[in-house]
């Protein structure tokens, strides 16, 4: 579990994605070890990373991990309209682009890698593995949306005309939807809390928007067979958000051959922050238990890039000539 005394790091700043948007990025360390694995959160959808996340980056930093968080496109801190997200795929790629990044710097080799996804931030999650199935070590999926419940869906024949006006009209709020924030958080104050968050979004969903969650949600219920990497899923019994057979399903069908099953009686989508602080604290016993173990194990892909970096030292120790061009060794 979390050592209570040790102290986090919290570093913040803004990166410039490819389509020449500025995303709010933000991280959170141990302060007096190196960490033991490195872990990416991916937020929900109207969610953000440095406030509604920081007691869940907290917490896994006061366990020994380092935390990563970015403010997707219309999200947070980062540019673009508030709660539109014009393509899905973009979102996963600033994720996988960005993440990845932090991966590749010299002093993170070496360090285990995995995601984090909330909500729709699972699906985030799933689809940022699926552009590079063996680059991470594993994913901790809280309640992740692969297919949005029934409960939160219009009906059918609203649909239809919604995707329709999406051509014409993609930006306007005008999704009938029950209040997600009532839905999705057990405690009062937690709903007033990010109620009064402005970096969250809190109007009704963009037609764009809610065309794509749906859209991306169906399609990973069709592919769930293709998640390959080990994972750790948990839902609340009670959740109303997203549907918790289909995180059944993930379990069930899932290729991985390390995944595990967490359900919650009585517990609602918002297991991270959004319960009492008894259900938040067996939720992250769990979670931090699953990571310290796969922590302690190691893994293929680790052991494999390890021994490449010690290949590679050693061949250039005993022939300090091999890597260097020809018109260099003439020269010698």
């Amino acid at each position: 579990m979390a050592d209570e005394t040790e102290k986090v790091v919290y570093e913040e700043g803004y990166i410039t994605n490819s389509r020449g948007l500025k995303l709010f990025t933000c991280g959170w360390r141990p302060e007096k070890q190196d960490p033991k694995a490195l872990i990416f959160l991916c937020h929900g959808y109207a969610m953000e990373c440095s406030i509604t996340m920081l007691s869940t980056a907290t917490r896994l930093a006061k366990a020994g991990f380092a935390i990563y968080g970015m403010d997707y496109e219309g999200h947070g801190k980062s540019g673009g309209l508030q709660g539109y997200v014009e393509c899905f795929d973009d979102v996963v790629n600033d994720c996988s682009d960005h993440y990845t990044s932090i991966c590749e710097r010299k002093e993170n080799r070496g360090k285990l890698r995995y995601l984090m996804g909330e909500s729709m931030g699972g699906a985030v999650a799933l689809l940022v593995h699926r552009k590079k199935p063996h680059f991470w070590d594993g994913a901790v999926l809280v309640a992740p949306m692969c297919k949005i419940a029934e409960e939160m869906k219009p009906h059918p024949l609203v649909v239809g005309f919604l995707v329709k006006l999406c051509k014409v009209i993609p930006t306007w709020k005008i999704i009938p939807s029950n209040d997600v924030i009532d839905s999705a958080f057990k405690v009062p104050e937690v709903r007033e809390e990010i109620r009064a968050n402005k970096y969250c979004y809190k109007g009704r969903p963009r037609l764009k928007t809610g065309y794509e969650l749906l859209r991306v949600s169906s399609e990973l219920e069709k592919k769930l067979t293709e998640v390959s990497l080990p994972f750790l899923v948990l839902h609340g019994e009670e959740d109303k958000v997203t549907d918790k057979s289909v995180s059944k399903e993930l379990y069930d069908v899932a290729s991985s051959r390390d995944k595990t099953l967490k359900l919650y009686p009585g517990m609602w989508h918002g297991l991270l922050y959004g319960e009492p602080l008894h259900n938040i604290n067996i939720v992250f016993s769990d979670i931090i238990g699953w990571l310290q173990e796969r922590v302690g194990l190691g893994n293929e892909r680790l052991e494999m890039e390890l021994k490449s970096d010690h290949d590679y030292l050693s061949n250039h120790v005993n022939n300090p000539h091999k890597n260097l061009a020809p018109e260099t060794l003439e020269q010698g």
